[in-house]
């Protein structure tokens, strides 16, 4: 896969691959991190999701090689951003523990004896859930998804330097548009109320995180004639 180039699914299995074989090389027993970053409603976790069953479909699940930490586990919980006045921003990068997470990063990367542990994000609860994702010792390969990989202000800085590879996943913003409206009306939010959340907040973090992609290793754009990756299946 060359710089700036659409992605295909093999291509984007094969690369993964290799990340997970190249951690052979490394000193000290430590992990490859690939972070894949793109604005709201690229289908970042659906990805993320699907590169994990492909991989351990290759290479099977026991012992366990591949595994994910994903930036949205990291949302502070809604009574603090209640407190802080953030509960109308929720979803931009100040809504977000992100020295937390790039501490987090830090630990996977360096690998270690003991068994770990990634919160997740539940959008039926709209709450992060603590330690949803094992992260055995035998796991090589860590996938850290996100909007906000890519930013270089502030503890964002630290996540991305914790990452080996970023791939950047592009979208246009009308797909994004009606894919964030189908799911903040799956998540309670009714008609006009969807439109306008996603309209006042989520696009204007999709343009922030858009002006980010030139510093990801790839830049990746599924071609229309390739299915998407199955939906993530979270709780």
């Amino acid at each position: 896969m060359t710089p700036r180039s659409p992605g295909r699914p093999g291509v984007l299995i094969g690369r993964a691959a290799v990340l997970a074989r190249a951690q052979a090389l490394l000193a000290g027993g430590g992990r490859v991190l690939l972070g894949i970053a793109g604005p709201p409603g690229a289908g970042k976790s659906s990805l993320a999701d699907w590169l994990v069953g492909q991989l351990d479909a290759r290479h099977g699940t026991s012992p366990r090689l591949v595994a994910q930490a994903p930036m949205d586990g990291f949302h502070l919980p809604n009574r603090t951003l209640a407190r802080l006045g953030l509960a109308e921003r929720k979803g931009a990068p100040e809504t977000f523990d992100a020295a937390g997470y790039a501490c987090l990063l830090a630990r996977l990367r360096a690998g270690g004896p003991q068994e770990m542990a990634a919160p997740s994000f539940s959008r039926v609860h709209d709450a992060p859930v603590p330690g949803a994702h094992r992260i055995p010792p035998t796991v090589r390969l860590v996938i850290c998804e996100g909007n906000y990989l890519l930013l270089g202000t502030g503890a964002w800085a630290q996540v991305r330097a914790c990452c080996d590879e970023t791939w950047f996943l592009r979208v246009d913003e009308e797909i994004a548009r009606t894919r964030l409206i189908d799911r903040h009306t799956a998540g309670g939010r009714r008609g006009p109320a969807a439109r306008q959340w996603v309209e006042e907040n989520d696009l204007n973090n999709l343009r922030l995180v858009d002006a980010t992609a030139s510093r990801a290793d790839y830049l990746i754009r599924l071609p229309p004639d390739v299915p998407p990756p199955a939906p993530s299946r979270r709780p």
